[in-house]
């Protein structure tokens, strides 16, 4: 699967063979369980990643796992000094609204650009996940994988390899499981679908782009509380 198909945010791997869990390195394993980890709380700044611990976790050497840790540094989460080890550097809720406003501003194009290129198949796949969405949050299986997939098509439906490029790299910054944080955020965003899926039906281009920058506002306030917490060593 090509990186482009990525976004809105990473929340579950798709299950086709060219993006199995089985085809992914070591490192590349290593480094989205960090970030996750990171994004979530759970991994709060000024904590130290311990190379041996995390290798032994994985069964690999430190190799990956120290590779992993410099591909996170890059992107600001962490810090990696010789002879001090990796330090965690985290996300201040400030900086996770900022990312959630970027996201926003992307889907929302990539939902309007959608309204009016969407082909039948594509809307009709479109339809089939939300279905599917929906069956499984009554039934409370787990919506993660289903939810990524339900966006991408979105995403893809918007025919500009250039915008899904621009929503992975953002994606990579919010947590992929986000609904394992905010269980309680399931019903207002199947909601959000509804009505994203008409919008798409109609072909309502301004419609589909506000609902879809809504659609990131109410999961910025909760994601950025969660951080604020761990922080602080409260609890939300």
């Amino acid at each position: 699967m090509a990186e482009i198909d990525r976004g809105p945010w990473a929340v579950g791997e798709a299950t086709d063979e060219t993006n199995s869990p089985k085809r992914k390195t070591a490192r590349q394993r290593v480094c989205e369980v960090l970030r996750w980890r990171i994004l979530s709380g759970e991994l709060p700044p000024n904590s130290r990643i311990d190379l041996d611990v995390v290798a032994g976790e994985f069964g690999t050497s430190r190799t990956p796992v120290r590779e992993a840790c410099l591909t996170l540094a890059q992107e600001g989460l962490v810090r990696v000094v010789q002879r001090s080890g990796v330090t965690v550097i985290g996300v201040s809720p400030e900086s996770i609204m900022e990312n959630f406003t970027l996201m926003a501003a992307l889907s929302g194009v990539a939902a309007q650009w959608a309204a009016t290129r969407i082909t039948p198949r594509q809307l009709l796949r479109v339809r089939e996940l939300h279905r599917e969405i929906r069956v499984a949050a009554q039934s409370g299986d787990d919506i993660a994988t289903l939810n990524w997939l339900f966006h991408r098509e979105i995403n893809k439906a918007c025919a500009s390899p250039r915008l899904q490029a621009m929503l992975g790299d953002a994606g990579r910054m919010i947590p992929r499981r986000f609904f394992d944080l905010f269980p309680e955020h399931v019903p207002c965003s199947l909601d959000e679908h509804d009505a994203l899926v008409s919008a798409l039906a109609r072909g309502d281009g301004l419609a589909a782009r506000r609902i879809s920058e809504q659609h990131f506002d109410g999961a910025a306030q909760l994601l950025s509380r969660n951080v604020q917490s761990a922080a602080s060593g409260t609890t939300s």
